[in-house]
């Protein structure tokens, strides 16, 4: 597919690696459905963006909304080739701590988000794609979700945040089996540690004992690399079913 014929639906898209995806999508002609929650940028993101993009307030975990959000791209822009799975929360906290175990609703909230809402959003997504003239590759869509090298390389502290997406990365290969028959890839982006709003709420030395972790490029990703990554996704028709690794070869240590 090519971004310019597509419409895209990005969760988390008013800020960070969503936020970049949006404007990935928009620099390349295409149109965008910026999924966020009410309280988020998301309403200013659409307006300084024109016409080509929309805001839709939605929480992931919820069908309804999710499902109206859907509806809101068809009803503007005719229907939806895209969903890009951005939403996600972070937990640290050990499985047990000198204040006991962990509360099993902050784990229960993790997973919730970030596996039950990424599943939420893309199969409503593709109900929707599923219904698209199919090009001359026999595509209806592409869906990408965002795990995380957590997801592999899991520190202390992140047993929530690992479980909810390793399941996303497990969820991957399933799933784009699933939709093969309606001609729907299902692709997954790990990133490493990137330059996002969660992390610009660290200090700057501990932001750049991050960055010196990283092999090459001994830096924090940028969101608009990943945006570059989604596009490949996008315009690549041998993507599917797989978990890409965007981290300068950084290998987690245990803390």
């Amino acid at each position: 597919m090519k971004l310019a014929d597509c419409v895209a639906l990005v969760t988390g898209g008013a800020s960070g690696l969503g936020e970049a995806t949006v404007r990935e999508v928009l620099s390349a002609g295409g149109r965008a459905v910026i999924l966020d929650r009410p309280q988020s940028a998301g309403q200013q993101l659409a307006r300084d963006l024109g016409d080509a993009a929309i805001f839709a307030a939605a929480d992931v975990t919820n069908e309804a909304e999710v499902a109206a959000a859907v509806q809101q791209g068809v009803a503007r822009f005719g229907t939806v080739h895209i969903a890009v799975n951005c939403a996600g929360v972070g937990a640290a906290m050990k499985t047990v701590s000198k204040q006991g175990p962990m509360p099993l609703e902050i784990f229960s909230k993790v997973i919730e988000i970030n596996l039950i809402g990424t599943f939420n959003v893309l199969r409503l997504a593709a109900a929707q794609m599923s219904k698209n003239t199919p090009n001359a590759e026999g595509e209806r869509g592409v869906i990408i979700n965002t795990a995380s090298v957590a997801a592999f390389d899991g520190q202390i502290g992140q047993a929530a945040y690992a479980a909810s997406k390793g399941g996303v990365v497990s969820l991957t290969l399933p799933v784009a089996r699933d939709l093969a028959s309606v001609g729907i890839r299902v692709m997954t982006i790990a990133p490493g540690t990137f330059d996002t709003p969660m992390l610009a709420m660290l200090p700057e030395a501990q932001r750049q004992a991050l960055a010196a972790q990283i092999p090459f490029p001994p830096r924090l990703g940028r969101p608009t690399e990943f945006a570059m990554l989604a596009r490949q996704i996008v315009e690549n028709p041998m993507l599917n079913g797989e978990t890409i690794r965007l981290d300068g070869a950084l290998r987690m240590p245990p803390r």
